[in-house]
């Protein structure tokens, strides 16, 4: 019986080189990204602009795989139940694995906030609250007040609990307005109903919205933005407007499965950084209207994703919602 600690160590003494060798390596083999959405969104466009940088700094093919399923979660679970060797990655975002977690807790069959590990943010892009160009409010402060004048009879548009519909509620909590929500399937059918004065108001990303702002197609009351937008600087921020806290940011991150490796996991967080910092890179990502927003480390993203956690479930319980029932 005293000789097996003697094994035990020998055996460990074999095995941690192989492991280390193995991290030093990393990868080995083809990486496959899994993505939740199909192919054309904005969280596919992010890896498929970051593939080729990708490629050349791990000398190892980046494989973007879409999955799409109802609010993403396939993928999410696909990578969490994937070897923990970090050659299966998830590109997440706001939805996947932040609101859904909170909100589809009691339906889910895994827990991404414990089966998955946060690498790095890799973009934010801001909310604008936008409205009709027929619409008489100039100001976000002229906007609650015609609304708290005219209860139930102003509209908004977003899907069904993405995070600008919970965002609308969390604004309506705040300040007593009823809106009514009009269901949508994205940002495109809300962009084309609110310039032609179909919707009257929405939280809508920066991205989809920006040039028919620009444009005078439709009116922007504020946005989410920590600063003023250099494209709309006559546009106040939400901190501006006395609400700081309402209002989110789309964001766009790495992950993988929660046991993988500490050095794998910091290895992933350098290159994305590395992929990110290229002037190549960073002219396609302006192009697409996609701001980059890193971490300063993998335990940096954590306390984001836990913050964010934080929030929907204060927004989820104080909207009594039942998502997936």
């Amino acid at each position: 019986m005293k000789i097996l600690p003697r094994v035990v160590a020998a055996a460990l003494a074999l095995v941690f080189p192989l492991l280390a060798h193995a991290q030093a390596n990393w990868p080995t083999k083809p990486l496959r990204v899994l993505v939740p959405y199909a192919v054309g969104g904005a969280t596919d466009i992010v890896i498929r602009l970051m593939q080729p940088a990708m490629n050349e700094l791990l000398g190892q093919p980046v494989i973007v795989e879409n999955r799409p399923s109802a609010t993403g979660n396939l993928a999410v679970e696909a990578v969490a139940k994937a070897a923990p060797d970090g050659h299966t990655v998830l590109i997440g975002n706001i939805t996947t694995n932040a609101i859904n977690p909170v909100g589809l807790a009691h339906v889910l069959n895994f827990d991404p906030t414990k089966d998955l590990v946060g690498v790095t943010l890799l973009i934010s892009v801001p909310t604008i609250v936008v409205g009709a160009p027929n619409l008489p409010p100039n100001s976000f402060k002229e906007l609650i007040e015609y609304a708290l004048a005219r209860p139930g009879q102003l509209n908004y548009s977003n899907p069904l609990y993405a995070y600008s519909h919970l965002d609308t509620l969390d604004l309506s909590k705040r300040t007593g307005i009823q809106a009514v929500h009009i269901p949508s399937k994205g940002a495109g059918p809300t962009v084309t109903a609110i310039m032609q004065g179909e919707i009257h108001f929405s939280f809508l990303n920066a991205s989809s919205v920006m040039t028919q702002v620009k444009a005078g197609k439709m009116k922007a009351y504020a946005t989410t933005a920590p600063q003023r937008l250099s494209e709309l600087p006559n546009v106040p921020t939400m901190g501006e407007v006395g609400f700081p806290e309402v209002g989110s940011n789309n964001w766009n991150g790495f992950f993988l499965p929660a046991k993988t490796p500490r050095a794998i996991v910091q290895r992933l967080h350098a290159v994305s950084l590395q992929v990110l910092a290229r002037k190549d890179v960073q002219e396609l990502f302006v192009k697409a209207s996609l701001p980059i927003v890193t971490s300063k480390s993998p335990e940096d993203f954590q306390q984001f994703l836990e913050s964010e956690g934080r929030k929907w479930a204060r927004i989820i319980k104080d909207n009594n919602i039942k998502m997936g029932d």
